[in-house]
């Protein structure tokens, strides 16, 4: 019995569909592995070549800027109040209102460290669309040290974080043309706590199995780095001036990156410390775990444009499903998915285990395919526009700066 014309028509163009998927994919899928392989290489590189903690221990005023309490958020004030460090510190705490539900932990954090210098500093002026950056330039008038290091408010840390970050400003960091400079920024590594949600849960992993590992990945590339992680961002004085100050940076939301580009921009140098701080990840509902992640990858797609580009390398593992899929699962398509699921899951191990000590990747190996699904179809919707949603406001993204809608 034949075919309706129209049917075979359609069957046609099904098919070179089909094999133009299967083309596509297999190429970058074969991209991708090479990409797992440096991924790899730059994880051996960076644990065999760190270089070993330095005796400087300059004094410090850790910044804290804070919106609001959640729970679990005094145990990280405290483990910074319990900091095993040589040199002396401060921390200060900013608030825009005395009102903030944040203020009564601040009050009880100061109560039980005496010991500590602790103060609470009010931030009434809103000076750009980044609130937080906002309350950080209200509270470098009041601090004492010519080193500042600025870490989110749900960062909770080891007795020597202080000492590591602080020791790698004694160093000279060799750039990739062999110029050796002074080190303006220390930032560190991180892994996320997940609080029992899907979208929690493929947050932490995510960041263990994925963004660190194209972190490592940069600096072995690049000789260098060229950004900051929020998780820490640890400055000198005279670094942070050359680079404009914190005031350059109140209407931008990828604060962490433009202050890592604009100290490398003024011949200082960044680097990377090896001590691993834990960040609380939100019991994300699925739709605020979306709303995050576009929010993340408009911030990169902005700031690294070329190198946003270059992601659709990192997702191996949901391509070479999609080339099984496109080729009628040969046996070829087979076997490149069964390297690819063999590469993702050892980049996840030996970093997200090996290198951040993340035990929470064991137990959700399973959601890899799940969360590198969504992460590329993050990918794909982050170029439909340019609108963001940060702290229940919106706004436009254009070269890295917010604008109110």
């Amino acid at each position: 019995m034949k075919r309706p014309a129209g049917a075979c028509e359609l069957w046609t163009k099904a098919c070179m569909l089909a094999t133009v998927v299967e083309s596509v994919t297999t190429l970058v899928t074969f991209a991708s592995l090479f990409y797992f392989v440096a991924a790899l290489w730059s994880a051996r590189s960076f644990v065999q070549h760190f270089a070993l903690d330095a005796d400087f221990a300059p004094g410090v005023t850790i910044l804290k800027p804070l919106k609001g309490f959640d729970p679990g958020m005094y145990e990280a004030f405290a483990s910074h109040c319990r900091q095993q460090y040589a040199g002396d510190y401060e921390i200060l705490f900013g608030v825009s209102s005395l009102d903030d539900p944040a203020v009564p932990a601040v009050e009880r954090l100061q109560a039980e460290f005496p010991e500590r210098t602790i103060r609470l500093i009010l931030c009434p002026e809103r000076l750009g669309p980044n609130g937080k950056i906002s309350n950080v330039v209200q509270m470098i008038p009041h601090a004492h040290y010519d080193y500042f290091l600025l870490n989110d408010s749900d960062i909770h840390v080891s007795p020597r974080y202080l000492g590591r970050v602080m020791s790698r400003f004694a160093a000279l960091e060799k750039t990739r043309s062999g110029i050796n400079r002074r080190v303006g920024m220390v930032t560190a590594p991180y892994r996320g706590i997940a609080h029992g949600t899907l979208g929690s849960k493929m947050e932490a992993l995510g960041i263990s199995t994925d963004f660190f590992p194209g972190v490592l990945t940069a600096l072995k590339l690049d000789g260098e780095i060229r950004f900051g992680l929020g998780s820490t961002l640890a400055v000198s004085r005279e670094s942070l001036a050359a680079a404009g100050g914190f005031e350059a940076l109140v209407d931008s939301l990828a604060d962490d990156y433009q202050l890592g580009v604009r100290i490398a921009n003024a011949g200082f140098a960044v680097t990377l410390s090896r001590e691993v701080v834990l960040t609380s990840v939100p019991a994300y509902s699925l739709a605020g775990f979306f709303a995050h992640q576009l929010r993340w990858a408009r911030a990169v797609r902005d700031s690294r444009k070329l190198g946003y580009l270059g992601l659709i390398f990192t997702f191996g593992l949901p391509l070479a499903i999609l080339n099984c899929i496109a080729s009628g699962f040969g046996l070829p398509s087979l076997a490149l998915l069964s390297l690819a699921v063999a590469a993702r899951i050892t980049v996840a191990l030996a970093i997200g285990v090996g290198i951040l000590g993340d035990r929470q990747v064991l137990r959700d190996l399973w959601l890899l395919p799940i969360r590198d699904f969504c992460a590329l179809g993050v990918w794909i919707w982050s170029f439909a526009g340019n609108s963001v949603t940060w702290r229940g406001e919106v706004f436009v993204l254009k070269d890295g700066k917010l604008t109110a809608l």
